[in-house]
């Protein structure tokens, strides 16, 4: 029996709580797949009373028996993978027997992190809040046609293509008006990816497709959101890679036709990092409000997160563009205690109100609300409150999707499954 490869994304800018949803129901799959971005990403899970954060692996670490892929559309920094497997084991979970690193996958060196430090300082006040993890200069790299893949680490040569590639960055380097010191990292760089190099390697595509020729359940686990994708997103302040469901395909090789259910992951509010454009920004105090209570601070930078209110247009585009089939609405807890919420449910944009999202969202745009009930504390011995029930039902009603899962609170069994969720359209 051929099975189908579900795709699980972020719907906003990042941040949703995508980290969360996979360890939920990673029970229900055999093998949990990235299929791009790289360690900017902060997938946050909490379980135990214990917290864990991952950059690189997949959510799914956590679930004894399920297969862990990391996809030819990551890019990996093995000084922080590597960081991270310790990490891990250190917490007493031991990742090696079940993670898999694609052979395709293309290597961050320390000279593509130096890359995006000078170019980021270059900007000035036109920055565009890269986490200067080195991501945007390796998808550069990949595009360009001589970036460095894993793969390269079991070839002879792999000293001298380290080598070339490290001399075209420094030809760049040279170019920026900033002196970015880097060679103190490249040891490190070295015997981390000497680690790397005795994981299991394997051609990911070859393996995905006997897993799903085998009836196995895949789960491809997006970063970062919808709205930072690189062609979709409110560019230029969007990440280098295909953050859509469209990703999943050319980051694991799977075919269009292969794709099941897709489901998005939004908070009951919205949230963005860094600069760009934030129709729904809240800049004060119910916005600091949120930001305190939702601990809103990247679980990768440690930067306070911009808060603002539930944007229906943007979601509404995230569902178009993604063919979402279901949603999760994380943190409805945050925004517990509130006599009224408010959900943008159009822009005006001169005189004309809309509900698309259009080509430039960077100035003249008016969020149209409408005001609803708040809702009191949540809790999962009992039934949802009838106002967060209603704010719920205005999404789907916008949407055109379920929302199938609520979550509550950050811990593993604070998330509701609504199994009846339904949207006739």
């Amino acid at each position: 029996m051929k099975s189908k490869v579900d795709v699980l994304l972020g719907a906003q800018w990042g941040d949703e709580g995508k980290g969360k949803v996979v360890d939920v129901i990673a029970p229900d799959y055999a093998v949990i797949a990235r299929f791009q971005g790289g360690p900017n990403a902060g997938h946050t899970l909490i379980f135990d009373g214990k917290k864990h954060v991952l950059h690189t692996i997949p959510s799914g670490v956590f679930r004894a028996g399920t297969w862990n892929l990391v996809g030819n559309g990551v890019v990996i920094d093995p000084v922080i993978l590597m960081r991270e497997i310790d990490q891990l084991k250190a917490a007493g979970v031991d990742v090696a027997d079940r993670l898999l690193i694609s052979r395709r996958a293309h290597l961050i060196l320390p000279t593509h992190r130096a890359l995006d430090a000078a170019s980021e300082a270059d900007k000035g006040k036109e920055k565009i809040g890269s986490t200067l993890k080195g991501i945007g200069p390796t998808y550069m790299d990949k595009t360009g046609r001589n970036g460095f893949r894993v793969g390269d680490l079991e070839r002879t040569d792999r000293h001298e293509r380290y080598a070339t590639l490290v001399k075209k960055h420094e030809r760049l380097l040279g170019l920026y008006s900033n002196t970015i010191e880097w060679k103190a990292a490249e040891q490190e760089w070295q015997d981390a990816a000497s680690r790397l190099r005795e994981l299991k390697l394997v051609d990911s595509e070859h393996w995905l497709d006997e897993r799903l020729r085998n009836g196995d359940r895949v789960l491809a686990e997006g970063a970062q959101g919808t709205l930072l994708d690189i062609d979709f997103g409110t560019y230029p302040f969007v990440t280098s890679s295909n953050t859509i469901s469209a990703g999943a395909c050319t980051g694991l090789g799977v075919a269009p036709g292969r794709i099941g259910k897709v489901i998005g992951i939004f908070k009951a509010y919205s949230t963005r990092v860094g600069s760009g454009p934030f129709p729904t920004e809240l800049e004060d105090a119910t916005g600091e409000h949120i930001r305190q209570v939702g601990r809103e601070f990247g679980s990768t930078t440690g930067r306070a997160r911009r808060c603002g209110w539930l944007d229906l247009p943007a979601l509404r585009y995230a569902v178009m563009i993604n063919g979402i089939t279901e949603l999760a609405m994380m943190k409805a807890d945050v925004l517990s205690g509130m006599d009224h919420v408010r959900i943008c449910t159009h822009y005006r944009i001169g005189g004309t109100v809309t509900d698309r999202v259009p080509y430039d969202i960077t100035t003249g745009i008016e969020p149209v609300y409408a005001d609803l009930d708040g809702w009191g504390a949540l809790s999962t011995a009992a039934d949802l409150p009838a106002s967060l029930n209603a704010y719920v039902a205005r999404i789907e009603e916008a949407v055109g999707v379920p929302v199938r899962i609520v979550s509550i609170g950050p811990d593993r069994a604070e998330t509701l499954v609504r199994e009846s969720a339904q949207v006739a359209h």
